[in-house]
Protein backbone atom coordinates (compact mmCIF):
# COMPACT_ATOMS: atom_id res chain seq x y z
CA UNK A 1 0.00 0.00 0.00
CA UNK A 2 2.05 2.85 -1.14
CA UNK A 3 -0.47 6.11 -0.18
CA UNK A 4 0.91 6.69 2.88
CA UNK A 5 -2.10 9.38 3.17
CA UNK A 6 -4.57 6.62 2.97
CA UNK A 7 -2.08 4.50 6.13
CA UNK A 8 -2.02 7.56 8.57
CA UNK A 9 -5.96 8.13 7.74
CA UNK A 10 -6.25 4.40 9.11
CA UNK A 11 -3.94 4.44 12.19
CA UNK A 12 -5.89 7.69 12.99
CA UNK A 13 -9.31 5.90 12.43
CA UNK A 14 -7.79 3.10 14.66
CA UNK A 15 -6.55 5.21 17.26
CA UNK A 16 -9.94 7.00 17.42
CA UNK A 17 -11.49 3.39 18.83
CA UNK A 18 -8.83 2.20 20.79
CA UNK A 19 -9.46 2.50 24.33
CA UNK A 20 -7.26 5.26 26.22
CA UNK A 21 -5.40 2.77 28.45
CA UNK A 22 -4.13 0.72 26.00
CA UNK A 23 -1.37 0.84 23.82
CA UNK A 24 -1.87 1.56 19.71
CA UNK A 25 1.44 0.02 19.35
CA UNK A 26 0.61 -3.56 21.33
CA UNK A 27 -3.01 -3.86 19.80
CA UNK A 28 -1.86 -3.33 16.45
CA UNK A 29 1.08 -5.59 16.84
CA UNK A 30 -1.40 -8.38 18.22
CA UNK A 31 -4.07 -7.71 15.42
CA UNK A 32 -0.79 -8.17 12.85
CA UNK A 33 0.93 -10.63 14.59
CA UNK A 34 4.14 -8.09 14.35
CA UNK A 35 6.68 -7.18 16.85
CA UNK A 36 6.55 -3.54 18.08
CA UNK A 37 9.32 -2.36 16.34
CA UNK A 38 8.00 -3.66 12.72
CA UNK A 39 4.35 -1.73 13.87
CA UNK A 40 6.56 1.21 14.67
CA UNK A 41 7.60 1.45 11.54
CA UNK A 42 4.47 1.21 9.93
CA UNK A 43 2.74 3.84 12.13
CA UNK A 44 6.06 6.54 11.00
CA UNK A 45 4.60 5.93 7.72
CA UNK A 46 8.64 4.22 7.03
CA UNK A 47 7.21 0.64 6.26
CA UNK A 48 3.87 0.71 3.72
CA UNK A 49 1.09 -1.63 4.66
CA UNK A 50 0.44 -4.88 2.83
CA UNK A 51 -2.75 -5.55 1.18
CA UNK A 52 -3.30 -8.76 3.37
CA UNK A 53 -3.11 -6.18 6.89
CA UNK A 54 -5.14 -3.43 5.78
CA UNK A 55 -7.39 -6.28 5.62
CA UNK A 56 -7.04 -7.47 8.84
CA UNK A 57 -6.90 -3.96 10.49
CA UNK A 58 -10.33 -3.26 8.48
CA UNK A 59 -11.84 -5.97 9.46
CA UNK A 60 -11.15 -6.00 13.03
CA UNK A 61 -11.68 -2.25 13.73
CA UNK A 62 -14.31 -2.15 11.60
CA UNK A 63 -13.35 0.46 9.11
CA UNK A 64 -14.54 0.90 5.36
CA UNK A 65 -11.93 -0.28 2.51
CA UNK A 66 -13.61 1.90 0.21
CA UNK A 67 -13.46 4.78 2.49
CA UNK A 68 -9.75 4.27 2.92
CA UNK A 69 -8.43 3.74 -0.62
CA UNK A 70 -11.40 6.63 -1.46
CA UNK A 71 -12.67 4.17 -4.13
CA UNK A 72 -15.71 6.12 -5.65
CA UNK A 73 -18.30 4.00 -6.91
CA UNK A 74 -22.57 3.87 -7.15
CA UNK A 75 -22.31 1.31 -4.11
CA UNK A 76 -22.15 1.52 -0.35
CA UNK A 77 -20.95 -0.39 2.14
CA UNK A 78 -23.12 -1.14 5.02
CA UNK A 79 -22.29 -3.44 8.57
CA UNK A 80 -25.11 -4.63 9.58
CA UNK A 81 -25.91 -5.18 12.98
CA UNK A 82 -29.16 -7.44 13.86
CA UNK A 83 -30.46 -8.79 17.17
CA UNK A 84 -30.83 -12.43 17.57
CA UNK A 85 -32.01 -14.27 20.65
CA UNK A 86 -29.59 -16.81 20.58
CA UNK A 87 -26.64 -15.89 18.55
CA UNK A 88 -26.69 -11.59 19.34
CA UNK A 89 -28.70 -10.99 22.02
CA UNK A 90 -30.19 -7.96 23.44
CA UNK A 91 -27.91 -7.67 25.97
CA UNK A 92 -25.21 -7.75 23.62
CA UNK A 93 -26.64 -5.58 21.46
CA UNK A 94 -26.45 -3.28 24.58
CA UNK A 95 -23.19 -3.79 25.35
CA UNK A 96 -21.79 -3.66 22.34
CA UNK A 97 -23.80 -0.01 22.17
CA UNK A 98 -21.92 1.07 25.54
CA UNK A 99 -18.57 0.29 23.57
CA UNK A 100 -19.70 2.39 20.57
CA UNK A 101 -20.40 5.06 22.76
CA UNK A 102 -17.19 5.00 25.00
CA UNK A 103 -15.15 4.95 21.52
CA UNK A 104 -17.20 8.12 20.58
CA UNK A 105 -16.67 10.03 23.86
CA UNK A 106 -13.04 9.42 23.24
CA UNK A 107 -13.06 12.03 20.25
CA UNK A 108 -12.38 15.33 21.51
CA UNK A 109 -14.90 16.97 18.97
CA UNK A 110 -17.62 15.07 18.02
CA UNK A 111 -21.18 15.86 17.75
CA UNK A 112 -24.57 13.25 17.30
CA UNK A 113 -27.30 14.47 14.71
CA UNK A 114 -30.48 12.32 15.56
CA UNK A 115 -33.41 12.94 12.52
CA UNK A 116 -36.14 10.51 14.61
CA UNK A 117 -39.82 9.53 13.83
CA UNK A 118 -39.90 7.52 17.64
CA UNK A 119 -38.82 9.32 20.69
CA UNK A 120 -35.31 8.29 20.45
CA UNK A 121 -33.65 4.81 21.86
CA UNK A 122 -31.81 6.69 24.75
CA UNK A 123 -34.87 8.52 26.25
CA UNK A 124 -36.24 5.72 27.38
CA UNK A 125 -33.88 4.14 29.72
CA UNK A 126 -34.75 7.31 31.97
CA UNK A 127 -37.65 6.08 33.71
CA UNK A 128 -37.59 2.79 34.84
CA UNK A 129 -41.46 1.94 34.04
CA UNK A 130 -41.25 3.16 30.50
CA UNK A 131 -38.07 1.17 30.02
CA UNK A 132 -39.61 -2.50 31.66
CA UNK A 133 -42.64 -1.52 28.83
CA UNK A 134 -40.37 -1.05 25.97
CA UNK A 135 -38.29 -3.76 26.94
CA UNK A 136 -41.22 -5.96 26.85
CA UNK A 137 -42.44 -4.93 23.88
CA UNK A 138 -39.23 -5.72 22.05
CA UNK A 139 -38.99 -8.84 24.10
CA UNK A 140 -42.34 -9.91 22.94
CA UNK A 141 -43.12 -8.21 19.56
CA UNK A 142 -40.16 -8.16 17.80
CA UNK A 143 -37.71 -10.26 18.68
CA UNK A 144 -40.14 -13.01 19.36
CA UNK A 145 -38.32 -14.39 22.49
CA UNK A 146 -39.49 -17.73 23.50
CA UNK A 147 -39.53 -16.59 27.02
CA UNK A 148 -42.06 -13.84 26.75
CA UNK A 149 -44.71 -16.32 24.45
CA UNK A 150 -47.10 -16.89 26.98
CA UNK A 151 -46.70 -13.69 29.49
CA UNK A 152 -48.18 -10.86 30.66
CA UNK A 153 -46.55 -7.24 31.25
CA UNK A 154 -45.59 -6.50 34.55
CA UNK A 155 -43.61 -3.48 36.01
CA UNK A 156 -41.20 -6.75 37.41
CA UNK A 157 -40.06 -7.67 33.84
CA UNK A 158 -36.71 -5.82 33.43
CA UNK A 159 -33.81 -7.45 34.19
CA UNK A 160 -31.25 -5.60 36.90
CA UNK A 161 -28.25 -6.12 33.79
CA UNK A 162 -30.14 -5.01 30.76
CA UNK A 163 -31.42 -1.53 33.16
CA UNK A 164 -27.59 -1.26 34.18
CA UNK A 165 -26.79 -1.42 30.76
CA UNK A 166 -29.59 1.07 29.54
CA UNK A 167 -28.77 3.64 32.54
CA UNK A 168 -24.47 3.40 31.08
CA UNK A 169 -25.94 3.93 27.36
CA UNK A 170 -28.02 7.03 28.89
CA UNK A 171 -25.11 8.45 31.04
CA UNK A 172 -22.77 8.52 27.87
CA UNK A 173 -24.98 9.67 25.15
CA UNK A 174 -25.59 12.66 27.61
CA UNK A 175 -22.01 13.22 27.74
CA UNK A 176 -21.86 13.77 24.09
CA UNK A 177 -23.08 16.63 22.32
CA UNK A 178 -26.12 16.06 19.53
CA UNK A 179 -28.91 17.49 17.90
CA UNK A 180 -32.40 15.97 17.36
CA UNK A 181 -34.67 16.72 15.14
CA UNK A 182 -38.72 15.40 16.31
CA UNK A 183 -41.67 15.79 14.73
CA UNK A 184 -45.47 16.23 16.77
CA UNK A 185 -45.56 12.40 15.88
CA UNK A 186 -42.51 10.82 17.25
CA UNK A 187 -44.64 10.01 20.64
CA UNK A 188 -47.65 8.26 18.32
CA UNK A 189 -45.81 5.00 18.02
CA UNK A 190 -45.85 3.77 21.61
CA UNK A 191 -49.11 4.93 22.51
CA UNK A 192 -50.38 2.63 19.49
CA UNK A 193 -48.36 0.07 20.84
CA UNK A 194 -49.37 0.45 24.57
CA UNK A 195 -53.31 0.65 23.62
CA UNK A 196 -52.74 -2.57 21.83
CA UNK A 197 -51.58 -4.52 24.35
CA UNK A 198 -54.39 -2.67 26.79
CA UNK A 199 -56.97 -4.23 24.06
CA UNK A 200 -55.36 -7.90 23.97
CA UNK A 201 -55.05 -8.04 27.01
CA UNK A 202 -51.59 -7.72 27.92
CA UNK A 203 -52.13 -5.68 30.82
CA UNK A 204 -53.83 -7.50 33.60
CA UNK A 205 -52.64 -4.97 36.20
CA UNK A 206 -54.21 -1.20 35.20
CA UNK A 207 -51.95 0.14 37.91
CA UNK A 208 -49.30 -0.66 35.53
CA UNK A 209 -50.68 0.62 32.17
CA UNK A 210 -51.40 3.53 34.42
CA UNK A 211 -47.72 3.83 35.59
CA UNK A 212 -46.19 3.31 31.84
CA UNK A 213 -48.24 6.02 30.38
CA UNK A 214 -47.10 7.97 33.91
CA UNK A 215 -43.77 7.26 33.04
CA UNK A 216 -44.15 8.39 29.41
CA UNK A 217 -45.67 11.73 30.63
CA UNK A 218 -42.34 12.13 32.75
CA UNK A 219 -40.46 11.54 29.98
CA UNK A 220 -41.46 13.66 27.51
CA UNK A 221 -41.48 17.04 30.69
CA UNK A 222 -37.82 15.93 31.39
CA UNK A 223 -36.73 16.10 26.98
CA UNK A 224 -38.79 19.62 27.51
CA UNK A 225 -36.88 20.93 30.57
CA UNK A 226 -33.29 19.45 28.63
CA UNK A 227 -34.78 21.68 25.28
CA UNK A 228 -35.42 24.42 27.97
CA UNK A 229 -31.98 24.55 29.38
CA UNK A 230 -30.12 23.02 26.47
CA UNK A 231 -28.65 20.74 28.55
CA UNK A 232 -28.38 16.56 28.52
CA UNK A 233 -28.88 15.27 32.55
CA UNK A 234 -31.20 12.81 34.68
CA UNK A 235 -33.49 13.76 36.92
CA UNK A 236 -31.21 13.48 40.11
CA UNK A 237 -28.57 15.61 38.75
CA UNK A 238 -27.84 19.61 39.36
CA UNK A 239 -28.22 20.50 35.21
CA UNK A 240 -26.62 23.96 36.41
CA UNK A 241 -22.96 21.83 36.55
CA UNK A 242 -23.93 20.60 33.11
CA UNK A 243 -22.87 21.66 29.92
CA UNK A 244 -24.84 23.09 26.72
CA UNK A 245 -24.58 20.06 24.78
CA UNK A 246 -28.24 19.82 23.26
CA UNK A 247 -30.11 21.47 20.52
CA UNK A 248 -33.84 20.43 19.78
CA UNK A 249 -35.56 20.61 16.83
CA UNK A 250 -39.19 21.08 15.97
CA UNK A 251 -39.19 19.88 12.06
CA UNK A 252 -42.66 20.51 10.66
CA UNK A 253 -41.16 19.45 6.53
CA UNK A 254 -41.52 15.86 6.49
CA UNK A 255 -42.48 12.42 8.98
CA UNK A 256 -38.38 11.88 8.48
CA UNK A 257 -37.00 8.56 9.58
CA UNK A 258 -34.35 7.03 11.98
CA UNK A 259 -31.20 8.01 11.13
CA UNK A 260 -28.38 8.95 13.28
CA UNK A 261 -25.07 10.67 11.93
CA UNK A 262 -21.91 10.95 14.25
CA UNK A 263 -19.95 13.65 13.09
CA UNK A 264 -15.67 14.02 13.96
CA UNK A 265 -12.94 16.05 12.54
CA UNK A 266 -11.70 12.57 10.88
CA UNK A 267 -14.68 10.97 9.53
CA UNK A 268 -18.70 10.65 9.81
CA UNK A 269 -20.41 7.49 10.67
CA UNK A 270 -24.27 7.37 9.66
CA UNK A 271 -26.73 4.67 11.45
CA UNK A 272 -29.81 3.55 9.59
CA UNK A 273 -32.40 1.53 11.95
CA UNK A 274 -34.66 -0.88 10.52
CA UNK A 275 -37.23 -3.50 12.00
CA UNK A 276 -37.30 -1.18 15.11
CA UNK A 277 -34.19 -2.51 17.26
CA UNK A 278 -32.07 -3.45 14.23
CA UNK A 279 -29.28 -1.24 12.40
CA UNK A 280 -26.55 -1.35 9.34
CA UNK A 281 -24.18 1.58 9.89
CA UNK A 282 -21.54 3.01 7.17
CA UNK A 283 -18.36 5.55 6.88
CA UNK A 284 -18.50 5.88 3.33
CA UNK A 285 -17.67 9.21 2.57
CA UNK A 286 -19.92 10.08 0.01
CA UNK A 287 -23.26 9.02 1.76
CA UNK A 288 -21.92 10.34 4.99
CA UNK A 289 -21.44 13.75 3.29
CA UNK A 290 -24.47 13.82 1.40
CA UNK A 291 -26.85 12.46 4.83
CA UNK A 292 -24.54 15.64 6.85
CA UNK A 293 -25.53 18.24 4.15
CA UNK A 294 -29.56 16.62 3.81
CA UNK A 295 -29.60 17.19 7.97
CA UNK A 296 -27.95 20.77 8.09
CA UNK A 297 -30.67 21.44 5.54
CA UNK A 298 -33.68 19.90 7.61
CA UNK A 299 -32.14 21.37 10.36
CA UNK A 300 -32.04 25.08 8.27
CA UNK A 301 -35.90 24.82 7.14
CA UNK A 302 -37.47 23.46 11.08
CA UNK A 303 -37.65 25.46 13.80
CA UNK A 304 -34.81 25.72 17.02
CA UNK A 305 -36.96 25.23 20.49
CA UNK A 306 -34.04 24.28 22.86
CA UNK A 307 -32.76 27.14 24.61
CA UNK A 308 -34.48 30.14 22.81
CA UNK A 309 -38.20 30.12 21.07
CA UNK A 310 -40.51 29.89 24.55
CA UNK A 311 -43.58 29.70 22.91
CA UNK A 312 -43.16 27.50 20.05
CA UNK A 313 -41.42 25.21 22.62
CA UNK A 314 -44.26 25.27 24.89
CA UNK A 315 -46.67 24.47 21.78
CA UNK A 316 -44.96 21.70 20.57
CA UNK A 317 -44.25 19.81 23.70
CA UNK A 318 -47.91 20.59 24.98
CA UNK A 319 -49.00 18.47 21.75
CA UNK A 320 -47.04 15.71 22.60
CA UNK A 321 -48.25 15.92 26.50
CA UNK A 322 -51.76 16.26 25.71
CA UNK A 323 -51.55 12.89 23.40
CA UNK A 324 -50.64 11.24 26.65
CA UNK A 325 -52.53 12.67 29.19
CA UNK A 326 -55.74 12.27 27.25
CA UNK A 327 -54.78 8.90 27.70
CA UNK A 328 -54.49 8.87 31.12
CA UNK A 329 -58.07 10.34 31.38
CA UNK A 330 -59.41 7.64 29.21
CA UNK A 331 -57.90 4.65 31.43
Amino acid sequence: MADTNAQQYLFERIREVVPPEKSLVSVIAEVLHLSEDSTYRRLRGETPLVLEEVRELCKHFRISLDQLLQISSHSTLFETIRIHNTAYTFEAFLTDLVKRLEAVNRIPEKHVYYLTKDIPLFHHFVFRPLFAFRYFFWMKSILQHPDFVNTTFTLDCLPASVESLGQKILQLYNQIPSTEIWNTECVNSIILQLEFYREVGFFPSAGDLKAVYGSLLQTIQHIEAQAEMSKKYVPDENPAHKPENFSFFNNRITLGDNTVLVYTPSGKMTYLNFEVLNYMFTSDTGFCDQTYEALQNLMRRSTLISGVSEKQRKIFFNILSHKIQDRIDNL
